[in-house]
C-alpha cells in the first residue's frame, strides 16, 4: 500500500533555470528498519538554501502558486554541473509521527511515536527515514523537536572537534545564531572557554545575557583589538566560521599569530610556531571569494567541517551521547526558535524566499507541510 502527499522538490537545468515545485508523490511503504513519518515540522537551515535558492536570482524569477522558476547566475550554474536535470527533494531535518514501520525491531518500536529525524526530504508531507536516525521525542512538540539534530549536534561536534585535537578554547563567527547559542551555553556547560564574533551590539547584549564572557562586535572600531584582547585571555587558536566569503576567517588567523608572536622570546622570519586552524562549515556569503592574506606565519590551516564525516569519525559510543544530551535538554540547552511559519506552498512566495535566504540571525523559519 503506498501513501500520497505534497513534496517539494528543486532541478537545475543546464540552461540555468533553478525551478522549485510541489507536487503530489507516492511513498512506498517503509522496509526493515525504515519507518515512515508524516511530517509536522521542518527548519530552513542554511545547508538547506544549497538546494533551495543558492544564488539564483529570486527578485526577478516567475512565481506560480507551488512554483518559482529563477535563473542561477555564473560561475554558480556551471559550478552544479552534476546536479544538471536532477529532480532533487530538500529538507534536511524535521519531526513528524510514525505512521507506518518496516519488519525490523528498531522500527516497529516507534511506532506511533513522535519523533524527529533527517530523511533529506524533510519539506514534504511524508518521509521515510532511519529508525537509526530518529530520536524519539516524548513529550515534545514537533515545533520544539523540528531542529533537534543539525544545529544540535554541529555544535555539540565543534566542543568534541576541539577535544579531539588538543584544544580547550574555541572561537566562532556569527556567535549569536541558534547554533551559536546552543554553542555558548554548551561550552559553559563544559568548561570550554569560548571567543565570541558577532556584528551588531544586541547580538553581544544577548550572548552576555545568556551567560557568555567573551563576545567581540566585528563591527566596533577597534575589533582587532578586542579579538587579540579575548584570544590571549581564552588561549583560543581553533575557530568555527559559517560565513566563508570575504575576510572573516583571516582576521581571526591574523590576530591568532598577532597573539602568538607577542608571546615568543625572539623573532622568526616563518613568524610562530603556534598552530592556527580554521574550520569553514558553511557558506552564508555567496558573493565574496574568501580571502586569505599573508599575515599569519606558515603554522596555520583552512580547513572544512561537515557533520555527517565528523560523526563517522567521532564513533557510535561518543554520537550515542550526543544524542542523548539533546533528548534530554531539548527544552534548555538545544531550544530553537523560530521567525515564522509556511506552509508548502508559503515557502515558495517571493516574500518569503526573499526573507528566509538572508539568513539573518535569529530569523529562522519553520514549515509545517500540513498547513
Amino acid at each position: 500500500m503506498t501513501t500520497t502527499g505534497k513534496q517539494l522538490f528543486s532541478t537545475l537545468s543546464a540552461d540555468g533555470k533553478l525551478t522549485l515545485e510541489i507536487s503530489e508523490e507516492s511513498f512506498a511503504e517503509p522496509t526493515g528498519n525504515q519507518v515512515l513519518v508524516k511530517m509536522e515540522g521542518a527548519p530552513i537551515n542554511p545547508s538547506d538554501l544549497a538546494i533551495l535558492t543558492s544564488a539564483a536570482d529570486f527578485d526577478s524569477a516567475e512565481y506560480s502558486p507551488g512554483k518559482v522558476v529563477a535563473t542561477m547566475p555564473e560561475p554558480f550554474l556551471s559550478g552544479q554541473r552534476g546536479r544538471h536535470g536532477q529532480r532533487l527533494p530538500a529538507g534536511n531535518e524535521g519531526a513528524g509521527t510514525v505512521v507506518a514501520t518496516g519488519d525490523g525491531d528498531m522500527a516497529k518500536a516507534l511506532m506511533g511515536q513522535r519523533v524527529a529525524c533527517v530523511p533529506g526530504n524533510a519539506f514534504s508531507q511524508y518521509a521515510i527515514a532511519d529508525a537509526m536516525m530518529c530520536l524519539p521525542l516524548g513529550d515534545h512538540t514537533a515545533e520544539e523537536g523540528a531542529s533537534s539534530f543539525v544545529n544540535p549536534m554541529t555544535a555539540l561536534g565543534f566542543v568534541e572537534t576541539a577535544k579531539m585535537e588538543g584544544h580547550d578554547a574555541i572561537v566562532h563567527l556569527a556567535a549569536a545564531s541558534n547554533l551559536g547559542q546552543m554553542l555558548n551555553k554548551i561550552c559553559q556547560e563544559d568548561g570550554m572557554k569560548l571567543v565570541n564574533i558577532v556584528r551588531k551590539q544586541e547580538h553581544v547584549d544577548l550572548l552576555k545575557s545568556q551567560g557568555a564572557t567573551y563576545v567581540v562586535n566585528s563591527s566596533d572600531d577597534d575589533y582587532m583589538k578586542q579579538l587579540r584582547a579575548a584570544i590571549t585571555e581564552t588561549g583560543a587558536f581553533l575557530g568555527f566560521d559559517p560565513i566563508g566569503g570575504g575576510q572573516n576567517t583571516d582576521h581571526v588567523l591574523k590576530a591568532m599569530e598577532q597573539v602568538a608572536s607577542s608571546q615568543m622570546d625572539e623573532y622568526s622570519r616563518y613568524g610562530s610556531n603556534q598552530d592556527k586552524k580554521m574550520y569553514q562549515y558553511g557558506r552564508l556569503d555567496l558573493q565574496n571569494p574568501t580571502i586569505l592574506t599573508p599575515s599569519y606565519g606558515l603554522q596555520w590551516t583552512v580547513s572544512g567541517w561537515l557533520l555527517t564525516p565528523f560523526l563517522a569519525k567521532a564513533g557510535m559510543e561518543t554520537v550515542v551521547k550526543m544524542r542523548t544530551r539533546v533528548q534530554q535538554n531539548l527544552g534548555t540547552t538545544f531550544a530553537s526558535s523560530y521567525k515564522a511559519k509556511v506552509d508548502l506552498e508559503g515557502m515558495l512566495t517571493k516574500e518569503a524566499i526573499t526573507d528566509y535566504r538572508q539568513m539573518k540571525t535569529g530569523e529562522k523559519y519553520l514549515v509545517t507541510p500540513w498547513g
